[in-house]
């Protein structure tokens, strides 16, 4: 799998931020990480928010592939893929202890 460039580090947090967008299928709050000057997210998860708790409670660092499809041939998927936006289709894996998301532009 080749990684073609470091996205973001996401950070679960409990605290409430300005520029937060929600998104209500996965019943969470981010900040975009392109206004952050160390490309960090912030994810404020709502109590029944149905994703893993791995992604709940962990850090996750954020890679853009060239194939997500091809990114995660035999790889521990925890969220399969989805449409983030109109231009980016994304994924989490585990890799050990690590929660990793992978996207991939349209």
């Amino acid at each position: 799998m080749a990684l073609s460039e470091f996205k973001h580090f996401g950070v679960p947090t409990s605290k409430r931020h300005k520029s937060e967008t929600y998104i209500e299928g996965a019943k969470v709050y981010v900040t975009d990480p392109e206004s952050h000057p160390y490309k960090v997210e912030f994810l404020r998860f709502e109590a029944d928010s149905p994703l893993p708790e791995a992604v709940q409670t962990r850090c996750h660092a954020a890679f853009q592939v060239e194939s997500l499809e091809q990114a995660l041939k035999g790889k521990n998927v925890i969220i399969e893929p989805f449409d983030a936006t109109d231009a980016c289709r994304c994924a989490f894996i585990m890799d050990g202890d690590a929660v990793v998301e992978l996207m991939e532009m349209k």
